[in-house]
């Protein structure tokens, strides 16, 4: 075997431990839940830190899970993330959003097993931008004192850094788009995306999640029109601070994919932060039972901490 074949089957073996022990964690709990549309899927999940961890209220996260945007995958896999968050005394809200129908299964044409589409245009937007829009008022609603809903960082993970970039870029989508925001939302103080689907077009050509990207948009009846309206690659600057943190060997979402989306950033005009993680792969940043999850922390609270009022 050569010495790149080796190699090959070593990563494998990497990215196969750093998924197991990704979902290894069991499922938490949230302290609250609360509906921002009638869908089952149109929910938000309130994680809190210890009522006796700050005297301040917390921080909150909006939280978004991966999943290439395909239905088995669910904010349950994202839970412990977010209690590893509280743990440093910031809230999160954890949210669900319509992915695609597991009753429309594609099939490459490989010869591989039928898997669930991947979005639905427009009902994963739609939900995007109105949960975002809703987490404020459900503090409210569901009376959660501890919770500083004006001082928002949104983060999420592979599809779900997708949903933070674009969530954080409303202000700058076409005039026409359903979703457009006239002004940045001020209680949004940055994004941190980690491995996050952030440049169409490299995703495209790299295949990124089996195709998910030509999936969401409908292929390329929906390429022609839709891609202004989703690329966070295509929605810059936006005048949000930005952070991602990446693993330099995830074969899910390539490194490539954000290099392309912080470069697209450096040539509009606003500097984004990528945070390279050597020798790690697409889950850990997910895993708190890892060093990259205390990276995210970190990136996390270092927002909050330069964009805290009179910082």
């Amino acid at each position: 075997m050569s010495a790149a074949a080796r190699a090959a089957v070593a990563d494998a073996a990497a990215d196969a431990a750093e998924e197991a022990s990704a979902f290894a964690h069991p499922p938490v709990a949230p302290d609250a839940t609360g509906s921002y549309g009638p869908h089952p899927d149109q929910v938000v999940d309130f994680h809190l830190p210890p009522s006796d961890a700050a005297s301040a209220p917390a921080p909150l996260v909006v939280l978004f899970h991966g999943g290439a945007w395909r239905s088995p995958y669910d904010r349950l896999h994202i839970s412990p993330l977010a209690a590893f968050l509280t743990g440093r005394g910031l809230a999160v809200a954890s949210v669900e959003y319509r992915r695609g129908p597991a009753s429309e299964a594609r099939n490459p044409g490989t010869g591989a097993a039928p898997r669930p589409r991947a979005g639905r245009w427009p009902e994963t937007f739609d939900d995007l931008a109105a949960a975002v829009d809703a987490v404020p008022r459900l503090v409210a609603e569901l009376g959660l004192t501890g919770v500083d809903a004006g001082r928002m960082v949104l983060c999420g993970h592979s599809a779900g850094g997708h949903a933070a970039l674009w969530a954080a870029a409303r202000h700058v989508l076409p005039a026409d788009a359903p979703w457009r925001a006239p002004a940045p939302t001020p209680a949004v103080r940055g994004v941190v995306a980690l491995a996050p689907i952030a440049d169409f077009a490299v995703a495209r050509e790299l295949g990124v999640c089996s195709d998910a990207v030509d999936e969401l948009l409908d292929g390329e009846a929906g390429l022609a029109w839709r891609l202004p309206y989703a690329d966070p690659a295509a929605l810059l600057p936006t005048g949000v601070p930005t952070t991602i943190v990446q693993g330099a060997r995830d074969a899910d979402v390539p490194a490539r994919v954000a290099e392309a989306f912080a470069a697209a950033a450096e040539r509009a005009g606003q500097p984004v932060r990528l945070t390279l993680l050597a020798d790690v792969g697409h889950f850990p940043p997910i895993d708190p039972a890892t060093a990259a999850a205390r990276t995210v922390a970190d990136e996390i609270e270092g927002i909050v901490r330069r964009y805290a009022p009179g910082a």
